[in-house]
């Protein structure tokens, strides 16, 4: 049961939101990796860094998850790639990646795919949802740690982008599961550890202990 007032759980929700967001200066990379999720915005955004000029390939990576499945059936990064083929993104600047189902294949499987292209990366763009970037930072420095990652992601506060994607609370569960997987997962190999201020591991505990742990291991 969620017991304390929607104020209090978008104020501790904004805390959390805040850390999830590393802020990288942007800067022109080797490649970009498009991070599939169910946020067709992902794509879109990775089109307009690409028209940018930072970054001259960029892999759309993902197969399906139980979120994704029925918006994306063909896959993250089927539809992903079709988005930025709509946007003007030339067919030979871009890679698929289809099969990943978490973030740590995301990656390796990307990494595989510009390899078999032939291109050298040392510096990479990682395009994610916003409250991933931080997740996505650990997890490219563990299982790619002779790259430089570089995060980027809509630049929009937490109230603009729960408006913007048509999300209600259930945004405030998304943020909590990826701060666990931040917490628990560099003991178990599939990431880095990274800092946890007190006033955001004290927001996540109130949150969790309001309920909201539908996104959580």
């Amino acid at each position: 049961m969620r017991k304390t007032s929607p104020d209090h759980f978008w104020a501790d929700a904004e805390t959390i939101w805040e850390y999830h967001r590393v802020r990288h200066r942007l800067r022109p990379c080797s490649a970009g990796i498009a991070l599939g999720c169910n946020d067709l915005g992902v794509a879109t955004h990775a089109a307009e860094l690409y028209h940018r000029g930072l970054f001259p390939v960029v892999v759309f990576t993902g197969g399906n998850s139980r979120e994704t499945f029925v918006t994306f059936p063909r896959g993250e990064g089927v539809h992903y790639r079709e988005r930025a083929l709509e946007l003007g993104v030339p067919n030979e600047a871009i890679l698929v990646e289809p099969r990943a189902t978490n973030t740590g294949e995301n990656i390796i499987l990307s990494r595989e795919v510009l390899a078999g292209a032939g291109i050298d990366v040392k510096t990479l763009m990682l395009v994610t949802m916003p409250y991933m970037e931080r997740r996505a930072y650990a997890t490219t420095r563990k299982v790619w740690p002779e790259v430089e990652p570089v995060c980027a992601s809509v630049p929009l506060s937490l109230p603009e982008y729960a408006e913007a994607r048509c999300h209600g609370t259930e945004l405030i569960d998304m943020l909590i599961g990826d701060l666990q997987r931040i917490i628990e997962y560099p003991g178990q190999g599939f990431a880095i550890a990274q800092d946890v201020p007190p006033i955001v591991y004290s927001a996540y505990q109130r949150l969790v202990a309001a309920g909201f742990r539908s996104r959580m291991l």
